[in-house]
């Protein structure tokens, strides 16, 4: 697993942290195993500083 985050990524955090909440709603509020990867991928992307702009 992953935890780069893509450096082209230019959203801000406003926008992955909606991406995040829609992640949990599709999930029913459990994520598989694809979708946690996927979760702390956005995390971290949205921890970034470039999200943070």
């Amino acid at each position: 697993m992953s935890t780069t985050v893509e450096p082209s990524s230019e959203r801000s955090a406003a926008e992955v942290n909606e991406e995040i909440r829609a992640l949990w709603l599709r999930s029913g509020g459990t994520l598989s195993v694809e979708q946690r990867e996927e979760y702390q991928r956005l995390v971290m992307e949205w921890a970034s500083p470039e999200a943070r702009r």
